[in-house]
C-alpha cells in the first residue's frame, strides 16, 4: 500500500510538535494519546494495527498487535481521517521535552529502525513493526535498547527525541553512544551493545555498563536527553516523604 502524501509543520523549539495537513480522504496514523488538536471535518477511530495492509485479517491483526503488546505499546493505534471537503489539520506532541524528526522513508530507503517509545505518527501506508538486535548481546542486556520498532514505507513518518537532536552520516565507520542516546537509523546500519571494558570503567565511570556500536554505512539520529536519564535526574532531586528537599535540615 502506497501512503498517503501528506503535508506538515513542525512548531516549536525546545517542546516541539508537528501540525499534519490533511487533504480530503487523507489519513494518518497515532500512538494512542499523542494527538492534541484537530480541525473540525476529520474524524478518528482506534484500530487494531497500522492499516498499511487492508487485505490483513484477524488472526493477522491480532498477531501485529501481540507484537506491539511486546514493545510496551498499546494494541490499538489511532487513525485520523478527514472526512471534508478542504484540507484540514490535525497536530500531535510527545509527552516530554524534545524534538521531532520528520523522516521522509522514501529517501530513507525505505526503513528506519528507531527506539520503541520513540515513534509519534505516520501516514497511513507505513507499517509499523517490532524488530529485535540481531546481536546475542543486545538480547541479554541491552535494556531500553533490545527491542526496536521498524518504520516502513514510502511516506512520511514522524518521530519524537528528547533534547536536541543530531543526525550523523556512517561511511564505514564505528560510532559509540550511549544506549538510550539512540533515536534511530537506517538501513545498512549495524547495531550492537557491548559490556563496556575495564573495571574502573565499569563501576565509576558513569558511562553505563553496556554501550551501543553502530558501524556500517547510513543515518544516525542521536538525543541529547533519553527520557530515562531525565527520569533519573527528576527523582534524585525530588523532596523527600516529609516534605523537605535532601539538601534541607
Amino acid at each position: 500500500m502506497d501512503s498517503h502524501d501528506v503535508d506538515y509543520e513542525i512548531i516549536g523549539t525546545s517542546m516541539q510538535m508537528v501540525e499534519v495537513l490533511l487533504d480530503p480522504d487523507e489519513t494518518v496514523i497515532a500512538e494512542a494519546g499523542a494527538m492534541n488538536y484537530y480541525q473540525g471535518g476529520v474524524e478518528f477511530a482506534t484500530k487494531m494495527g497500522d492499516g498499511a495492509d487492508p487485505e490483513q485479517g484477524v488472526f493477522g491483526k491480532l498477531f501485529s498487535a501481540g507484537k506491539r503488546l511486546m514493545t510496551g505499546e498499546s494494541l490499538f493505534m489511532t487513525h485520523f481521517s478527514n472526512r471534508a471537503e478542504q484540507p484540514r489539520r490535525v497536530a500531535f506532541a510527545a509527552p516530554y521535552p524534545g524534538t521531532v524528526i520528520a523522516l521522509d522513508l522514501n529517501e530513507c530507503d525505505g526503513e528506519v529502525v528507531c527506539q520503541k517509545d520513540s515513534f509519534l505518527c505516520a501516514a497511513l501506508g507505513t507499517r509499523v513493526d517490532l524488530a529485535f538486535s540481531k546481536r546475542l548481546g543486545a538480547g541479554f542486556f541491552g535494556g531500553e535498547g533490545f527491542v526496536l520498532q521498524r518504520l516502513k514505507g514510502d511516506g512520511m513518518a514522524f518521530v519524537h527525541a528528547g533534547g536536541s537532536v543530531i543526525e550523523k552520516t556512517l561511511v564505514g565507520d564505528e560510532l559509540v553512544v550511549d544506549t538510550g542516546c539512540l533515536v534511530g537509523f537506517t538501513r545498512g546500519v549495524d547495531y550492537d551493545i557491548r559490556l563496556n571494558r575495564g573495571l574502573k570503567s565499569l563501576f565509576f565511570g558513569g558511562e553505563g555498563v553496556f554501550l551501543t556500536h553502530l558501524s556500517g554505512h547510513g543515518k544516525v539520529w542521536l538525543q541529547s536527553l533519553p527520557f530515562s536519564r531525565l527520569a533519573d535526574r527528576v527523582i534524585a532531586h525530588a523532596p523527600s516523604r516529609g516534605g523537605r528537599d535532601k539538601g534541607e535540615k
